[in-house]
């Protein structure tokens, strides 16, 4: 068994799978944010974070024969990048080493992205090639990457960044406006129902240059609208087209550039049903061909199941 932990900005979250890559266990704790707040400082989150995993563990432990675990994994930051740090992983990070010290088993340091990835790969069943396009769309990352598949134990995946959010990422976009429009944080779930009503399109221009893009712009627009007294249901789904074709743009623009077909797209904003459905019928429209695999919903969002499958990778079996 390959115990992962994931503590991300919003979520508690604790995951065991076996080493034929099959969920065994999980349990995913949201983070409250208080009503009309727009998110949560790294302070809150981290004591959040040290007040859930005691009773996760305990529920876990007391199910599963601790002799059984083969190695901790955990997401120690949110990229595989050295300089990478954001202090609510350190929660994580340190229960993570206690209980591999304790059951004498090695700890294995991953990423949050490198988690999503996995959890992609897995969930969408995806038969990816040695090298493909992602996508990692949520509150906290909005970025286009170049993948390979490491042929080491670490980094699982070799990822260069290509472009991303100059601004504000997609969910920062999404919860913002939806915040405004009195849904509770996160609001995509409450967005994407209420676009769903909608009965026309109110069109919010995409900012993009070439792999780079931009949400602050149409955060002003969006909420100048709602002070005009446009429909709720019509600038919800102003949000989702803003996204989708800002998401289309670069997408294509990469496909065309380095000939890969391939696409996984991952995190919880790639949850919306709108977004996927558009990004499929532009995408993988004949004229580009392209073949895009998307995370399960359950599993696009932040979880530490694709961080335990990791471990798969990281022991020899």
């Amino acid at each position: 068994m390959f115990l992962g932990i994931d503590t991300s900005c919003y979520t508690t979250s604790v995951a065991v799978v076996n080493n034929k890559q099959q969920l065994v266990k999980e349990h995913r704790q949201l983070l409250p944010v208080p009503p009309k707040q727009k998110g949560l400082q790294q302070s809150s989150a981290v004591f959040q974070h040290v007040q859930n995993l005691p009773a996760i563990f305990e529920q876990i432990f007391n199910q599963i024969d601790l002799s059984n675990f083969k190695a901790v994994i955990a997401s120690t930051k949110p990229r595989p990048l050295q300089e990478s740090y954001m202090p609510v992983f350190t929660v994580g990070t340190g229960f993570g080493k206690t209980i591999a010290k304790s059951l004498r088993i090695p700890f294995i340091e991953a990423s949050h992205q490198e988690g999503h990835l996995m959890a992609g790969i897995w969930s969408s069943g995806a038969k990816l090639p040695s090298e493909f396009l992602a996508i990692h769309l949520s509150g906290g990352t909005s970025e286009l990457l170049l993948v390979k598949k490491s042929k080491s134990k670490q980094p699982f995946f070799n990822e260069k960044i290509l472009g991303g959010t100059t601004d504000l990422h997609a969910g920062q976009l999404v919860d913002r406006i939806g915040v405004a429009l009195g849904n509770p944080f996160p609001a995509g779930p409450y967005l994407e129902a209420l676009a769903k009503t909608s009965q026309r399109i109110v069109t919010i221009p995409s900012s993009v240059k070439r792999y780079e893009f931009s949400f602050s712009g149409a955060e002003t627009k969006l909420k100048n609208l709602i002070q005009t007294g446009i429909d709720r249901a019509e600038i919800a789904h102003a949000v989702e087209a803003c996204i989708a074709n800002t998401v289309e743009k670069v997408l294509r623009a990469a496909i065309i550039e380095f000939n890969i077909k391939d696409i996984l797209i991952v995190g919880g904003v790639a949850c919306n049903q709108y977004i996927r459905n558009r990004l499929k019928a532009k995408l993988e429209h004949p004229a580009i061909n392209a073949c895009l695999h998307f995370a399960d919903k359950k599993y696009s969002s932040d979880n530490a199941v694709g961080v335990a499958l990791l471990g798969t990778l990281g022991i020899n079996n």
